[in-house]
């Protein structure tokens, strides 16, 4: 059961980050909107730290996508080429 959650949680956060390269975001400004070091940033990208589901809402707002998108992108169709 755990190694599932993990596998979903690493899935989360490559959605995240290429939701961001996508944007040409860089993680300096999603660390900067979210109010965190980039270091911090990068963790959350990586999946090292767990995403708070108020964190999540807050990525989803400065990627302008819904936490649906994050979730399950292969669903909604936002990755375009990364699909």
């Amino acid at each position: 059961m755990k190694d599932k959650a993990k596998q979903q949680m690493q899935e989360v956060a490559s959605t995240i980050r290429k939701i961001r390269e996508q944007k040409n975001y860089t993680q300096d400004y999603l660390a900067a909107k979210l109010d965190i070091s980039q270091n911090a940033y990068s963790k959350i990208e990586l999946g090292y730290s767990k995403i708070t589901l108020d964190r999540l809402f807050q990525i989803a707002v400065i990627l302008e996508v819904e936490v649906m998108q994050l979730l399950y992108p292969e669903k909604t169709g936002n990755l375009g080429p990364f699909a």
